[in-house]
């Protein structure tokens, strides 16, 4: 799966994970990759980075998949409860929403 913004793909080899199995495991014990967590209705929700050593970027997404907010440089054993209501959370590499210029309101696709 790839990630695009205006047309312009930004992030490709993007896992989606969907159930609650694959969410809990997230990048725990992984490699750096690019994830994206589907949840059955927009909720606010709570992330941890326990067992991910590593800081990572995240966007967050309604259903229209608009950016509702961002959370940068998220650092491993932290922990963090969106602001919003979110349909989509994008995990992506550390600096990854800098280097592309994401913002809120840019809509995402993929």
């Amino acid at each position: 799966m790839e990630i695009c913004k205006q047309k312009k793909n930004i992030a490709c080899c993007v896992a989606l994970k969907d159930n609650l199995i694959k969410q809990f495991m997230g990048l725990r014990f992984k490699k750096q990759t690019n994830l994206i967590f589907e949840f059955k209705k927009e909720k606010k929700i709570t992330m941890d980075m326990f067992f991910v050593f590593y800081p990572i970027d995240v966007i967050f997404l309604n259903k229209e998949k608009k950016v509702i907010e961002l959370k940068q440089n998220f650092k491993p054993f932290k922990i963090y409860t969106s602001k919003n209501k979110v349909k989509y959370a994008v995990e992506l590499k550390n600096g990854f929403i800098k280097e592309n210029k994401i913002k809120l309101k840019d809509k995402l696709d993929f």
